[in-house]
């Protein structure tokens, strides 16, 4: 009955908890070996029980060496800044460092 109105609500497989999927598990006759299983693990043999293809995400590998050479370049100019005493310019090339470094995080 719980997994009906998790159905009727629309509530994808991705934003359950590990106990409401391990509820529609159990449910499941071919799936064996719930209680030891983890979010991930689960997800896959309900997605492979009701024949839902599995979505894989692609790492950006490009664009994380291109941020990288960037940084680089950047850590060079900021550091020729504080040798010519230019805060401002040295704190403007240390922002743009962390935002490239927050980018690059999001696409590992």
């Amino acid at each position: 009955m719980a997994e009906d109105k998790k159905e009727s609500t629309g509530k994808p497989l991705d934003k359950m908890t590990v106990k409401e999927l391990k509820e529609v598990a159990l449910e499941m006759p071919e799936i064996t070996g719930v209680h030891g299983m983890n979010k991930a693990d689960l997800l896959s043999a309900i997605k492979a029980a009701k024949g839902i293809p599995e979505e894989k995400t692609k790492k950006k590998i490009g664009s994380i060496r291109e941020l990288k050479k960037k940084a680089k370049v950047l850590k060079l100019k900021r550091r020729e800044a504080l040798e010519a005493k230019d805060a401002k310019m040295a704190t403007i090339y240390r922002r743009k460092i962390s935002r490239m470094k927050r980018k690059m995080r999001s696409y590992a």
